[in-house]
């Protein structure tokens, strides 16, 4: 159980909407999709409506340092099964790194390999009291794109499982490259946290708004005991399939 898990969660009932491909860049295809994680007819570019209120106002603090950048959104909405689905797949992907078989783990290499990848990856619980925070709709995986649409190098992809992908892993670094990488980092935290965001403490990518991960941190930063405000929300089958109001 992660501590954020603790924290109680008064559902507002605030309908997810989908995120307009009009203002936002978006990774496509979609990564999850490609290795097959089971959307349906779901799709991953959705929010709940206050976080996409306050997505549109961080792009506006980045467009004032940056006119032309842009968010650009690796993903959002995620059902259970698709969290069940990616975590799975990334077990195996581990596994497969390390040479080992999946029919012949030791228990130990089966704790190794779980311990690093819910270090970075939620639990697929299916817990109203602990759902993971992309089934909420209150939490987004993105990175920034320039006015060209070039993506901004941040030092490290979405996902990578390693310490390169903590937030300030470049911050004493003395080599050039190093710094413009936390510079960017810098930039995006900035920006978002601007708009009322918190960051994931272990991903330079994922920020989240009213999530119990959410108020977990906000609680941490001002000793003020907050309430998430979303739980696990479902998608209505039909609702939010991609190409209805993608370009």
């Amino acid at each position: 159980m992660k501590p954020y898990q603790s924290i109680a969660i008064a559902e507002c009932g605030e309908p997810l909407l989908p995120i307009p491909d009009t203002l936002f860049a978006f990774v496509s295809p979609h990564p999850y999709e490609k290795v097959g994680a089971p959307y349906g007819k779901k799709s991953p570019f959705y929010l709940r409506e206050g976080v996409l209120k306050r997505l549109t106002e961080a792009q506006a603090h980045l467009q004032q340092q940056h006119p032309g950048w842009r968010l650009q959104v690796f993903d959002a909405y995620r059902p259970i099964a698709v969290q069940q689905y990616m975590v799975d797949y990334t077990f195996q992907k581990v596994a497969h790194s390390k040479g080992l078989s999946l029919d012949c783990l030791t228990e130990s290499q089966r704790e190794a390999i779980l311990e690093l990848v819910y270090e970075f990856w939620a639990v697929p619980s299916r817990d109203p009291a602990t759902p993971p925070p992309h089934s909420t709709g209150g939490a987004i995986d993105l990175t920034l794109v320039d006015e060209t649409d070039r993506e901004v190098d941040m030092g490290a992809p979405i996902d990578e499982l390693s310490p390169r992908s903590y937030p300030d892993h470049f911050v004493t670094s003395d080599h050039l490259r190093d710094r413009s990488f936390h510079q960017h980092r810098q930039l995006l935290r900035s920006v978002m946290l601007s708009a009322g965001f918190q960051q994931h403490p272990n991903e330079w990518w994922h920020f989240c708004l009213g999530d119990q991960m959410w108020a977990w941190l906000t609680d941490q930063a001002t000793g003020v005991e907050t309430v998430a405000r979303y739980g696990a929300i479902e998608v209505a089958e039909g609702q939010g399939k991609q190409g209805e109001w993608r370009k």
